[in-house]
């Protein structure tokens, strides 16, 4: 079940209302079933995958929690992570795997060996909610919270419709006490759940669903016939539809948790304004960067995690040191390849260590400039490098990636345009109009929000937002992340 789906728009208010109508011990039941049902609206039987991967760290985290034994404790998580990383890589790496072998195999002259031809249908949402389990039962064996008693509970957390198929990244700890509480009805709740829904279906189908003709339409084009100005461009306008998609979203994942009283983290703040790659990850994909960090990053510089209730998991300083490095890279190159079993994506991730870690080296000699000029020349260095690492995201096939690679270094592509003149337009006009947003969401926002005029203004522009989103609303198109 998609969220810009008919299906979707009948299934949302009867959860709502049957979550507000129940008793507080039958509402996790309600949204656990129903829960199973959104995602099995798609395939039924990959409902399977869910239940298993919530009995296993159930039942994991239970025996990691009661044992005093490390050796006994790291054997049951070690068991955990086995399975769980087993079953991803069955279904997201194996052809990937297979495919490479055996054009190895052929190039060293070896064709008796033939492996089958694999066809593999990848469960939607299975790489968000294995990392989800993943983190429940590191953060049991860590000690930093308790092993959830109630199986229903856990399962819903695991399950729960919002953020099931492509995110936000949820935390054991942030969502399974709110799950328990008994919480009150308050209008609120549906007012901000309504709206945050509103805003993410615009930022869908008026203009993610808008600008990705043009990206298509100059990605299908034989890198010949584009300049290397057309391949800097659609490095933009692919960073802003992949933006607009995947916020959307997440919009409408706060939005419907939100309607039943359930607070998600924000998962992006505005990103394109970001100072440096590193603030660049701070705004951008929130959830995955902050897990990333927890659970890959920190382990592998060799530091010990600690826990702060505050942040969940404390911030430590980057590290220069080779091992810190080592752990970047490694860090990155397992990003990239989470995100889809392709060269192209492992190479994007190495980029963007390439980027953080040009920015450790600048810091230190950039230390006497004042804070302003720095933020400003940091923003107009950073924002195109990193438009740039879209390339490769989008890219599909390493020859691709090197045509378009090819285009950026050759001064003379520089000389001439080969898309549609609108195209460039609507690049120039939808950065200026994410400064305006920004400017006006940051500076002018907190002054009128509660003033007469500023309620009035944003009925206004709601019912534009809603006006519009009926006017656009089309066939189903899905959301970019549901690949991953």
């Amino acid at each position: 079940m998609i969220f810009n789906s008919l299906s979707f728009l009948l299934f949302l208010p009867l959860v709502v209302i049957l979550y507000w109508l129940l008793p507080r011990t039958a509402r996790v039941w309600m949204l656990t079933l129903m829960s199973l049902v959104f995602y099995g609206f798609w395939k039924p039987e990959y409902t399977l995958l869910l239940i298993f991967a919530a009995v296993l760290d159930y039942f994991v985290a239970l025996e990691i929690a009661r044992r005093d034994d490390p050796r006994k404790r790291r054997n049951f998580l070690i068991f955990s992570l086995v399975l769980n990383l087993g079953i991803l890589f069955y279904f997201k790496y194996l052809v990937f795997f297979s495919g490479n072998l055996q054009d190895v195999l052929n190039a060293f002259g070896n064709h008796s060996l033939v492996f089958p031809h694999l066809e593999i249908l990848l469960p939607i949402g299975i790489s968000f909610y294995t990392f989800e389990t993943i983190s429940y039962t590191v953060d049991v064996y860590r000690r930093h919270i308790e092993p959830e008693r109630n199986f229903m509970r856990y399962l819903c957390f695991l399950v729960y419709f919002p953020h099931l198929i492509a995110g936000p990244i949820l935390r054991a700890a942030d969502i399974l006490p709110q799950l328990a509480k008994r919480n009150p009805f308050r209008k609120e709740y549906l007012s901000e759940g309504f709206k945050r829904i509103v805003y993410g279906l615009f930022l869908k189908v008026v203009l993610a669903d808008n600008i990705a003709p043009m990206v298509d339409h100059g990605f299908a084009m034989e890198h010949t016939a584009i300049s290397a100005i057309d391949v800097w461009t659609l490095a933009f306008l692919f960073g802003f539809q992949i933006y607009f998609d995947f916020c959307a979203y997440s919009h409408i994942a706060i939005g419907c948790a939100k309607l039943m009283g359930i607070t998600f983290f924000e998962n992006f703040n505005f990103p394109y304004l970001a100072v440096s790659p590193k603030a660049f990850w701070k705004r951008w994909h929130i959830s995955l960067s902050n897990w990333i960090k927890d659970y890959l990053y920190l382990p592998l510089t060799g530091k010990k995690v600690v826990y702060d209730q505050q942040q969940a998991i404390s911030e430590i300083n980057n590290s220069s040191t080779l091992k810190g490095y080592t752990a970047l890279f490694a860090t990155w190159a397992i990003m990239g390849f989470w995100h889809g079993a392709n060269w192209t994506f492992i190479i994007w991730g190495l980029y963007h260590a390439i980027l953080v870690t040009i920015h450790r080296l600048i810091i230190p000699v950039t230390a006497g400039i004042s804070k302003r000029v720095r933020n400003i020349a940091g923003w107009c260095i950073s924002l195109p490098f990193l438009m740039l690492g879209w390339i490769p995201f989008r890219a599909g096939s390493m020859t691709a990636l090197t045509g378009y690679a090819g285009k950026i270094i050759q001064p003379h592509g520089y000389t001439w345009l080969g898309l549609r003149e609108n195209v460039y337009l609507v690049t120039f006009l939808v950065l200026l109009t994410i400064i305006i947003v920004y400017l006006l969401n940051t500076y002018v926002k907190p002054l009128i929000e509660n003033s007469v005029f500023g309620q009035l203004l944003n009925t206004l522009v709601m019912t534009a937002a809603i006006a519009l989103v009926i006017i656009f609303l089309r066939p189903i198109s899905q959301f970019i992340y549901f690949q991953f």
